[in-house]
């Protein structure tokens, strides 16, 4: 049996956890790695590392903030980044590409900072941009992930200390809502699929040292997939090891695996 593997992983500066990516890479061996966070201009990405290590690549990024990057092990297809409806483009928070004969959707969500602030209001405006991006160029009948950084807590499942989180950006009732409304569109989430009613999570804060020992964490990063590719799924699992390691991201590899 063949193996579709997706893996997702906000670097949080991609030059700074670089050793860690390719070791990463080398170790688990996905077909695709999307990356979020990449935290530089595409003339300083290390393309060269990567390629050099055998993988295909495709990127957009900016100084200091955002970025998103797909590492792949077949050359990509179709390659484009952005929303595509006469707002914002966004460039550096979503590319789309095919791998494999999957289409891959990678974003990094805006994070929205406060409530009360005007990108938060800009996060709820984006969450329903990106629902009418996939109604606009994809059907339910595709093979399609959708997968990254999406900045939002689904359920109280998703967040330690639910109750408490009730009016922060990534759980707030709102985004909350608008998240479920760009699932509608068709999509299954992997890793509940294979874990249900676990409390595993993806991002640990840097200002909480204690916070892996305690289990006190978010599940903000996603793999989604379109009906025909979820009934496909095997398993998923978040691997922890990344973030034990020195000078980490905040956040560590999420994968999934399909039947080919």
């Amino acid at each position: 049996m063949t193996v579709f593997r997706a893996a997702t992983f906000n670097a949080n500066s991609i030059r700074s956890r670089l050793e860690i990516v390719l070791a990463w890479l080398e170790k688990w061996k996905p077909d695709i790695l999307c990356i979020q966070e990449t935290k530089c201009q595409d003339h300083d990405f290390p393309r060269e590392a990567v390629e050099s290590a055998g993988w295909h690549v495709a990127f957009r990024g900016e100084k200091s903030y955002n970025g998103v990057a797909i590492i792949s092990r077949r050359p990509l297809e179709a390659v484009r980044f952005g929303l595509d409806d006469g707002g914002p483009a966004d460039e550096t928070r979503l590319i789309c590409a095919q791998a494999g004969g999957i289409t891959v959707v990678n974003t990094y969500v805006p994070q929205g900072r406060e409530i009360d602030h005007a990108m938060y209001a800009y996060k709820l405006e984006w969450l329903k941009r990106l629902r009418a991006y996939f109604d606009r160029h994809f059907k339910t009948t595709e093979k399609l992930i959708w997968t990254g950084d999406l900045n939002v807590a689904r359920t109280p499942l998703d967040v330690y200390d639910a109750a408490s989180k009730k009016d922060h950006v990534c759980y707030h009732e709102a985004v909350r809502a608008v998240f479920e409304e760009c699932l509608a569109w068709g999509f299954t989430d992997v890793f509940r699929k294979f874990h249900e009613g676990e409390e595993k999570y993806s991002f640990f804060d840097y200002r909480a040292p204690s916070s892996i020992a305690q289990n006190r964490g978010w599940r903000i990063d996603y793999i989604l997939a379109s009906a025909p590719l979820a009934k496909k799924a095997k398993d998923s699992l978040i691997d922890m090891e990344p973030r034990l390691k020195p000078k980490p991201s905040d956040h560590t590899f999420l994968v999934a695996d399909f039947e080919g």
